[in-house]
């Protein structure tokens, strides 16, 4: 039997309707901002451990500059000393 795996929209929409749930019945606010943040450091560190450490190889998977990718690592605090 094949093993089943989610993909990675059907995870956000999971937890976006547990955190609907959790609410129960009051008022979101700020979801994207909320998601957004909760996504991007996991998503940097998780590119940088795969590119073992090469910003630019890292900022030529995710499609972005290398120095917006260092300004995304430094506000995360994901940049190591020196780096």
């Amino acid at each position: 039997m094949k093993p089943t795996h989610k993909t990675l929209e059907q995870c956000v929409v999971d937890s976006l309707e547990g955190f609907f749930r959790d609410l129960g019945g009051s008022e979101p606010h700020g979801i994207h901002a909320m998601v957004m943040a909760a996504v991007e450091k996991p998503l940097l560190a998780t590119v940088m451990k795969h590119a073992g450490g090469n910003q630019s190889l890292a900022a030529r998977w995710l499609d972005i500059n290398r120095n917006t990718l260092r300004k995304k690592l430094a506000e995360h605090k994901l940049l190591k000393p020196g780096e």
